[in-house]
């Protein structure tokens, strides 16, 4: 392969800048003006409520499970927390791709590490992963997360931002209705809870931003990660606006209930399934007019 492959000289090779780019400094300065305020990108909102908690025993995340197109609900069930590995889970806001593909690769990458240690994953080394990642692309992966999990170090909570800063918490919340989940624990988190007080903090909060936030809304999900290495998925733990009692006092007019033959079937033809690169053994299609519907000669 040497005579189509030539190695590089010292001298053809460019060294690579250092340091920060400002090259784009002037363009965005210009960008700002008024004359061209009309063209700047818009920011998408998104609307999410996510927490995450530690009690005595391990770590409680919850989730509201509404996803937003605009001013439309997209997802009335969507789920918000997600598996990175067997003793840590990602609940996250933002884009729902990128918070998905996100928690994916961090989770593969988590799962190559585990291979190669053959030691358990450390909710410091996920939240060191995450992190790296989005300070990499500045912001522009839309991912908030709140990282929890056990390891041998005992219960953790992270909450990353989208550009990269994280801050270990023993509770947190993050999204556009997170105010209303700090506002009920500030008032109800108490160190060393049993999971029973930190579930029901937890629920109280995610219904807190569920009532208070557009953006949030349907069902809460709780995932409890215990020392023990035990994990408790609960998907509808609570289901703040349910919606069967409410289709059950619909009442449907016999008119929208058509019966079967109410529309004609003037032909029907069948055609066998290839078999062995042959259509049916070289059979014509077979073409047949229901009785009831068939035309008698005059």
């Amino acid at each position: 392969m040497s005579e189509f492959h030539s190695t590089p000289t010292p001298e053809s090779v460019e060294a690579a800048p250092s340091g920060f780019d400002m090259s784009l400094a002037s363009r965005n300065a210009q960008l700002a003006t008024a004359d061209n305020a009309s063209i700047l990108p818009l920011a998408t909102k998104t609307g999410t409520t996510i927490v995450g908690t530690v009690f005595k025993g391990g770590v409680v995340l919850g989730a509201d499970t509404r996803a937003t197109a605009g001013s439309e609900v997209a997802d009335k069930n969507c789920e918000k927390i997600h598996y990175l590995a067997p003793n840590i889970y990602c609940c996250g806001a933002g884009t729902a791709a990128d918070t998905e593909k996100t928690t994916e690769l961090i989770s593969s990458q988590l799962s190559l590490l585990r291979l190669s240690t053959s030691s358990a994953s450390r909710v410091v080394t996920a939240c060191t992963l995450l992190k790296r990642m989005l300070f990499r692309y500045q912001g522009h992966v839309s991912a908030a997360l709140v990282l929890g999990g056990c390891d041998v170090n005992g219960p953790h909570v992270y909450q990353i931002y989208p550009h990269g800063s994280t801050g270990k918490l023993p509770y947190t919340t993050m999204g556009s209705g997170s105010l209303a989940a700090m506002a009920v624990f500030e008032s109800e988190w108490k160190p060393d809870m049993s999971e029973a007080d930190a579930v029901g903090v937890v629920q109280r909060a995610i219904s807190a931003g569920i009532f208070n936030d557009l953006g949030s809304g349907s069902n809460c999900d709780t995932t409890v990660i215990r020392l023990d290495g035990s994990v408790s998925v609960n998907r509808g733990a609570l289901k703040e606006n349910p919606v069967e009692p409410i289709r059950a006092k619909i009442t449907r007019s016999d008119k929208f209930n058509f019966p079967k033959g109410t529309t004609a079937v003037l032909s029907e033809t069948f055609v066998p399934a290839p078999q062995d690169g042959k259509q049916g053994g070289g059979e014509e299609p077979t073409t047949w007019t229901p009785t009831s519907h068939r035309e008698e000669p005059t």
